[in-house]
């Protein structure tokens, strides 16, 4: 652990990451009808703690994360596997587990150790190996294995997140496009299939993204209360604590899934458009440092946090504003929620530790 390395830290990047919080924190005061309770306040206190986290995982030796990256995603596999055990019901379907007291989703934890897993293979496998089949089994099963338990819980959306940036991590490290194409069309003459096993209530979810008239007190209501609210904030909004849709309960799940929509509605398409450039300031950070970084486990865990964020964002926003399924994905630093907070937080710290340590001559030490 080396303090003295945080004074060369990103302090661009962090400030963003306290902005979007602080930012975050505003919208939930306003989702609680103008009050720190009962949302706002835990989510500052969260953000502190995970800050705190960050900087030291920033500070860690880069060596001793490499070396642990398998464990780490045992460990996470083993409490996502403990869903099926101990979890607790929400919203129709197991995946929570309380640890001391405090309920914890390992869905999104799995996250982080998937994008550690696959940087450490593909770090340790020669670059003119990866063109051989036999070297996509490992890979394979560091997805799918997270993958099924997920999508057993039932949580359909958690579960695509979590294969498509598998595949995406996969595509970054240098496996042949032919692959994936072929992957796609083994998946889709396979959709009869899946569509059979996937829960009536995913089914009307879909059913209702594509017409949400259809149902517009049931499955369509949340999309259409949020079309709305994010066309009444027009260019500049209604002002902060003035969101008719929020304050008069016609919008669901204002505080994680469609915090972006209340935001929206307060601030209008300006707002909205600041909350996405920041974003993107984030994601072209990391970016920046995976192209910087001269050793393989940081160059791909670089990418993964970048793809994984972008997955974040863009699946939220495409959700709220009607471009795919209502499929509870929420919009990290902004959304309440702990165990998002904590992943994103986690992978943030990995993130910075690379770019503290991009020019390595040798990582096994």
């Amino acid at each position: 652990m080396n303090i003295n390395k945080l004074f060369n830290i990103n302090f661009l990047f962090l400030f963003i990451v306290i902005l979007l919080a602080l930012i975050g924190t505003a919208a939930l005061y306003s989702a609680g009808d103008g009050s720190l309770n009962p949302w706002a306040k835990k989510h500052l206190i969260r953000f502190f703690i995970c800050f705190l986290m960050l900087l030291f995982i920033s500070s860690l030796k880069i060596q001793t994360i490499y070396k642990y990256s398998y464990s780490i995603y045992i460990a996470s596999l083993f409490l996502l596997l403990s869903v099926e055990i101990i979890g607790q019901l929400g919203k129709g379907a197991e995946r929570w587990i309380s640890i001391f007291g405090v309920s914890i989703q390992p869905s999104e934890l799995i996250k982080v150790s998937i994008i550690l897993a696959l940087s450490k293979f593909y770090h340790d496998l020669r670059a003119d190996n990866i063109i051989y089949i036999r070297n996509l089994f490992i890979p394979i099963l560091i997805i799918l294995f997270p993958f099924f338990f997920v999508i057993i819980q039932p949580d359909l959306g958690t579960a695509l997140t979590i294969l498509l940036l598998g595949i995406l991590i996969m595509f970054v490290a240098g496996v042949r496009l032919w692959k994936f194409l072929f992957g796609a069309i083994m998946t889709l003459f396979s959709m009869p299939l899946i569509w059979s096993y996937i829960k009536p209530y995913q089914k009307k979810r879909i059913l209702s993204f594509l017409n949400p008239e259809s149902d517009p007190l049931g499955q369509g209501y949340q999309l259409i209360q949020s079309k709305i609210a994010l066309g009444s904030g027009a260019l500049t909004g209604k002002g902060f604590l003035d969101g008719t849709q929020s304050y008069l309960e016609y919008l669901p799940e204002k505080q994680t899934d469609f915090i972006f929509t209340l935001i929206g509605e307060e601030f209008g398409f300006i707002g909205a458009i600041f909350i996405i450039f920041l974003f993107l300031i984030l994601i072209s950070i990391s970016f920046y440092i995976s192209i910087k970084t001269t050793y393989v486990f940081g160059r791909i865990l670089s990418l993964g946090v970048s793809i994984n964020l972008f997955l974040y964002v863009i699946f939220n926003i495409a959700m709220v504003t009607g471009l795919m399924p209502v499929v509870g994905i929420p919009l990290p630093l902004l959304s309440y929620g702990g165990t998002v907070m904590l992943s994103i937080m986690f992978s943030f710290g990995l993130l910075l530790n690379i770019d503290l340590n991009f020019n390595l001559k040798r990582l096994e030490s």
